[in-house]
């Protein structure tokens, strides 16, 4: 009994002492000296989880029917104290929009006067393909979610600022420190043929076809410790397929939550020894927050479990205030105790050409790999997909590759050493890309040649190897057919004029000359420059490939190297935030361009679009170093008041005679008893999610019973092992059903358990009510 005692006490010591180490790591350099004031800030961004047809592969088909995991906007603030200070939002959505941003700084403006306007604030997308649309303000991108979706466009505008208002009130002394290091294994060229149309002197200059370096920002309160991370690295948001249905925010978002877990997590086990948590699982990805101070004593007995459990049956459906579901939820907005919530984001860069699908692309019929030049099968497109390192299931690919990037993050955060200084500058232009002269070298010294209206080739209906699209279409073409040359022109028929500039892309869809109703394409796009000491962000309206993200930032870096202010060297680090304050589609090189695969074809405004950036990109960061000031540039369009949406609204909701909503229609097997990793399902009567969105609430919720009679919130709608799918018997039924999966995670503590849902109903007169009810109990050992 000694021994044991003593063996007991010893393994606590060294837990302990690996603990307190593990707490030195990831509070290292809380004592440097604080530069900035920092803050941080978190707010959900989920959207309609019904009937809304999400952003990213243009599938008219891929309506949201449920919620893998929420989204949400997460910001960060850097000011000098009493200078200039700069805002950058990361949102879990496709892309930014340029009326979301039109009308994200008109709020900003109203509430802090000057403080905040388009030139210090960036808003850019994770571009998960995985999220409602109907949020931007051209016809083109919206026009497969049946116009513009209030509901998402409020949602994201409001949780944006949100996220920049907690920001803003959590400003506090603070430094920033940065990494980079490589991700091998994250990303893989989807066009290579156009890539290697690149001269071949410059491909040389590379070791990869995409970039694999992540870089990454560390920000730590001067009291309080690390608060946050931001992060840049290129790869593309489509592990999730064009048949996925439910809300997701893909691989990164995944990963931020993997972080933001992992943090809570290693924060909480270096501050309570007492938790049974085991050191060696703080990387492992898809926990839930810990719960070793919610969980109760473990019970031996396994029959007192089953007891315990067969005395909670599933409860019926009954009416709940509309803030029960906010109160539930297993993660809080706000910090719960001393400091602020730990908020981790995984941004986009130059994303155009990266796929995370790493195992390639093959032929669905044959499983042969897709034709290299124009990734056909047998001629047809819609044949080929790519596949990610989970193949064939795309959750387990979303979870791989965002784990991937997660534990990279977690490298370069725990190892950041190099701290930012400096001051804080930023710039900005509005730029006509529908006509702007450009100046390119040539063999006689220099051309001017101008950008094009936008436009969109035939390759670009072609889709990807990530999403093919449908037809006869194939990436690649440079000529077009005739059959769908007669159906563009029943649209509009390009002029000559628009054809000689867009050559070689063959246009199909002449979008910068289409107005009715409204503007189907963007011509005024925002380009900016945000510096935070020796790190500069190049913020970019688009997907740009690898390569163009390569040339604008060797352009960029270029000229604050040689600069006479003396501001920057060569150790200045240059990162490209993609489709950041408004979305235009891709930005190809030149010689990309001509090769017309789907980024080609979809680089709106010509072959001379990189140039383009590049020119004005230059007299941005010529300001930056000291230079002449830009012009603001022309105006963007507000369209919101011209917007038109042909989505049904709900009507009402309604439920078999005898059955109350909440109510369980399938529950789970009576004393059942589940393993980790089996699925547990149960099947709600419920009402459609767009009666309310459940904003910083929860659809779905697996409790733990703690001693006898309480139960608390162990996973929610935030947790990756937890889905919320929401169906209709048919489509215009007033009945509906909401399923509940739970895949138990290995982490899952042994216990009681049950699951619950949260939905909204709608009258008939139009009034909401909130429900909630709750399945059986059962065991997990």
């Amino acid at each position: 009994m000694g021994n044991s005692f003593e063996i007991r006490r010893d393994h606590k010591s060294l837990r302990c002492i690996c603990l307190c180490l593990l707490l030195l790591i990831v509070s290292q350099n809380v004592s440097a000296e604080s530069s900035y004031l920092i803050g941080l800030g978190s707010y959900d961004i989920t959207g309609p989880a019904a009937d809304v047809n999400m952003m990213g592969y243009a599938n008219m088909e891929q309506i949201v029917s449920g919620v893998h995991f929420r989204l949400r906007a997460r910001a960060f603030i850097v000011a000098e104290p009493g200078g200039s200070r700069v805002v950058f939002v990361n949102l879990d959505a496709c892309m930014a929009s340029q009326i979301v941003t039109i009308k994200v700084i008109e709020r900003l403006k109203s509430r802090y006067g000057g403080l905040y306007d388009e030139r210090n604030v960036a808003i850019s997308g994770i571009h998960t393909h995985a999220g409602p649309g109907g949020y931007l303000q051209y016809v083109v991108y919206i026009v497969t979610s049946l116009g513009f979706v209030r509901q998402s466009f409020d949602v994201i505008v409001d949780g944006i600022e949100k996220a920049i208002i907690q920001a803003h009130d959590n400003l506090r002394p603070g430094s920033i420190f940065i990494n980079r290091g490589e991700l091998l294994d994250a990303g893989v060229n989807r066009s290579p043929s156009a890539y290697l149309n690149n001269p071949p002197e410059e491909r040389k200059k590379y070791k990869y076809d995409v970039d694999k370096e992540m870089t990454l920002l560390k920000f730590v309160d001067k009291e309080w410790g690390p608060v946050g991370s931001f992060n840049w690295f290129a790869t593309h948001g489509t592990s999730m397929s064009r048949t996925n249905s439910l809300i997701s925010g893909d691989n990164k978002g995944a990963a931020a939550r993997f972080m933001e877990d992992w943090f809570e997590k290693v924060h909480g086990e270096a501050t309570d020894i007492k938790s049974e948590v085991s050191i060696n699982d703080s990387l492992e990805s898809g926990f839930p927050r810990k719960l070793s101070s919610i969980t109760p004593q473990l019970h031996e007995n396994y029959s007192m479990l089953k007891l315990l459990a067969m005395s909670f049956p599933a409860n019926n459906g009954s009416q709940v205030p509309r803030t029960f579901s906010t109160t539930h939820r297993v993660r809080s907005t706000f910090s719960q105790g001393v400091g602020a919530k730990f908020v981790s984001a995984f941004c986009q860069s130059n994303c155009g050409d990266v796929s995370p699908n790493v195992l390639g692309a093959f032929c669905i019929d044959t499983g042969l790999p897709c034709d290299f030049n124009h990734s056909t099968c047998n001629g047809k497109n819609e044949l080929c997909y790519s596949r990610g390192p989970g193949y064939p299931d795309e959750f387990e690919s979303t979870r791989i590759i965002g784990d991937r990037q997660y534990k990279k993050a977690v490298d370069l955060f725990t190892a950041a050493s190099e701290q930012i200084s400096g001051k804080i500058d930023y710039h900005h232009t509005y730029l006509n890309l529908s006509n702007l002269e450009v100046t390119i070298p040539s063999i006689n010294g220099q051309e001017v040649v101008r950008t094009c209206p936008a436009s969109m080739g035939f390759g670009f209906a072609a889709g990807t190897t990530d999403g093919p699209g449908a037809f006869d279409f194939s990436q690649g073409d440079d000529k077009g057919n005739a059959f769908w040359k007669l159906v563009r022109n029943v649209l509009k028929t390009p002029s000559k004029e628009q054809i000689d500039c867009q050559h070689p892309k063959p246009i199909l869809l002449d979008t910068g000359d289409m107005k009715e109703p409204y503007d189907w394409a963007p011509s005024i796009l925002p380009i900016q420059i945000i510096r935070i000491g020796q790190l500069v962000i190049l913020c970019v309206p688009g997907e740009f490939s690898t390569m163009a993200g390569r040339r604008l930032r060797d352009a960029v870096k270029t000229v604050l190297a040689s600069s006479s202010s003396g501001e920057f060297d060569e150790n200045v680090h240059v990162v490209l935030a993609g489709l950041t304050n408004s979305y235009s589609q891709y930005i190809t090189t030149f010689e990309e361009y001509e090769i017309q695969r789907y980024e080609g074809a979809s680089t709106l405004y010509g072959p001379h679009t990189l140039s383009a950036y590049i020119q004005e990109f230059k007299k941005l960061a010529a300001s930056i170093a000291g230079g002449p000031n830009v012009s603001p540039g022309p105006q963007p369009p507000d369209l919101l008041n011209k917007q038109i949406s042909l989505l049904t609204p709900v009507l009402v909701d309604a439920k078999p005679i005898g059955v109350n909503f909440g109510d369980v229609k399938s529950d789970v097997p009576q004393n059942s008893t589940f393993t980790k990793g089996d699925l547990v399902a149960v099947i709600f009567w419920s009402a459609c999610p767009r009666n309310d969105l459940m904003t910083e609430g929860t659809f779905s919720l697996v409790e733990i019973l703690k001693g006898t009679d309480t139960w608390v919130p162990a996973y929610d709608d935030d947790d990756f092992s937890l889905r919320f799918k929401w169906s209709r018997p048919w489509k215009f039924s007033t009945h509906s059903y909401a399923t509940i999966e739970w895949r138990i995670p290995e982490t899952a503590v042994p216990g009681v358990y049950r699951i619950r849902h949260f939905g909204a109903a709608k009258r008939l007169f139009g009034s909401i009510s909130h429900f909630t009810g709750a399945s059986s109990a059962f065991v997990v050992i």
